[in-house]
């Protein structure tokens, strides 16, 4: 990713928004489609995983079920998205252009956008959508150094964001939840508020979902009729109705059902290569992982080579406890860590690690691999002679309970290709979604110097130093990256192969006769 130099060359440049979405969509790669003429018609039936005890309706709430996400992507529009060949594209928003002290973003709504009650999309809708964004527990997360007071309108489409510091990353990290909905939507009626997206809900049942093809998308034509979503409990009953014929896509279905698979001539699979990040948290604030040592020590015992192995069977990479490991700035000439019992044991005793306590570490079984991560963890660091107690929770009691307060803890980012995007969301002291509740002077500086940088030399300077620090202290042990593995009938095609809510963008898939 070369975020700094790519938004400032968009910034103002005045490309229309069907050209960006083109980028956005998935291309035919032999992975995601089988080539031959996009024709219209037919409704794709997906399945995705989710809980009963986790869904949501609400765009602005935390999505823990991947059908939920699913759903919310489709019906409604982000500002910006990922794209195939720039990191960031315009969604709603057709171009930005920032001032010249990078504070100040003006950004201009797509041409034709309207929600699909027919009504046009304005800037008042975005503003009241950002600022409803911004009071949930988790907004100042996803609007980074912006106050509410700051999100304003500038005549019917434009809005204008004014940051706390110059961020040339703006653009990239509104591609987040950024979902736009109708100004004054009552509360009672968030579920069921229409969005601006290409395709319209029909009917919700229970995690359940049809949606219909929105003729009037202002990104331009949408082959599918409809989407058909189903919620899967488990893996293995998602893969099981793909290997029926229940279902033609089943995302995210995660690397055991990607290995039967693929024995099954009538299922593709489609890898996209380290797209999931599955760190073990460790609370740094106060608690049994307060002192660096120990820390470090957690990320010596972890055997990263078995962990991918095992966990992953072998669909995925080793990691280096460095959130965004497909960013072209990542710095991979940071020695890999390994493991190193003995050194480990050695930076315990220093901290008066106490080896008689039993620490329990949570995980939930909302992906798969996740709770098998935990569960091998804890046999390595048993040869440490760390006792851990792998515990398991459902989805709601974990966001309700542990997400952000636990000491330890599994949890998983479906996003991979900005090092900038998890040191603004999850590490900068004070940051919302501070999973580890960690706060460094050091490291604060050198995020915010790298994000207001518009020389490239300097910028990567700021993000090498940034990541430096975040190998040595924060509170990520970060083992490896999962692939994302999608299954899919041989009828669909133009998949996309985005990493993060590029996955989900399905407006350009289609479906063979």
């Amino acid at each position: 990713m070369d975020l700094n130099r790519r938004q400032l060359l968009w910034a103002g440049a005045g490309v229309g928004a069907a050209a960006l979405l083109a980028a956005c969509g998935g291309g035919d790669d032999g992975g995601s489609s089988g080539g031959g003429t996009p024709r219209r018609g037919g409704t794709l039936r997906v399945g995705a995983l989710g809980r009963s005890s986790a869904i949501t309706r609400d765009p602005h709430g935390n999505q823990g079920n991947e059908s939920d996400y699913l759903i919310i992507a489709l019906v409604y529009d982000t500002l910006t998205a990922p794209g195939a060949k720039d990191n960031t594209v315009g969604r709603l928003m057709s171009e930005w252009k920032p001032s010249k002290d990078l504070k100040t973003w003006r950004f201009t709504l797509a041409k034709g956008a309207t929600f699909h009650d027919g009504k046009p999309v304005t800037a008042d809708d975005v503003v009241w959508s950002l600022r409803r964004l911004h009071g949930t527990p988790a907004g100042s997360a996803r609007l980074p150094g912006i106050k509410a007071e700051n999100i304003t309108a500038d005549g019917k489409d434009t809005v204008v964001l004014v940051s706390d510091y110059p961020n040339a990353e703006l653009p990239m990290i509104l591609r987040l939840a950024t979902f736009v909905l109708p100004k004054d939507t009552p509360e009672k009626q968030i579920a069921k508020a229409p969005g601006s997206g290409p395709f319209k809900l029909d009917w919700y049942r229970g995690g359940n979902a049809r949606l219909l093809r929105n003729e009037h998308w202002h990104g331009g034509k949408v082959y599918l009729d409809a989407i058909e979503v189903t919620m899967f409990e488990s893996p293995q009953a998602m893969a099981n109705a793909m290997m029926s014929g229940q279902i033609d896509l089943a995302s995210n279905a995660g690397p055991v059902a990607a290995r039967t698979a693929k024995t099954r001539p009538n299922i593709k699979v489609l890898r996209r290569r380290d797209d999931m990040a599955m760190p073990i948290v460790m609370r740094t604030s106060d608690g049994p992982f307060a002192d660096p040592k120990v820390r470090e020590a957690m990320k010596l015992v972890v055997d990263r080579k078995a962990m991918v192995k095992q966990v992953l069977s072998g669909y995925g990479t080793v990691a280096n406890d460095i959130m965004g490991t497909a960013d072209p700035d990542y710095a991979r000439d940071i020695p890999q860590r390994g493991r190193d019992l003995g050194k480990a044991r050695k930076l315990l005793k220093e901290a008066g690690f106490d080896f008689s306590r039993t620490y329990k570490l949570v995980t939930t079984e909302d992906i798969s691999g996740l709770a098998e991560s935990a569960t091998l963890f804890a046999s390595q660091a048993r040869e440490a002679g760390i006792k851990v107690d792998v515990v398991k929770q459902e989805s709601g009691a974990f966001y309700a309970k542990t997400w952000l307060k636990g000491d330890f803890y599994t949890n998983y980012w479906g996003t991979n290709d900005s090092v900038v995007f998890f040191a603004s969301k999850t590490m900068t002291s004070g940051a919302g979604q501070n999973e580890a509740n960690w706060s460094d002077k050091d490291f604060d500086a050198a995020y915010k110097k790298a994000i207001a940088s518009s020389d490239p030399k300097e910028r990567a300077k700021s993000l090498r130093q940034l990541q430096q620090i975040e190998h040595d202290r924060s509170g990520y042990l970060l083992w490896g990256m999962a692939d994302g593995v999608d299954l899919a009938s041989p009828k669909v095609h133009g998949l996309p192969n985005l990493p993060g809510y590029g996955r989900v963008q399905l407006e350009n898939t289609w479906l063979a006769q």
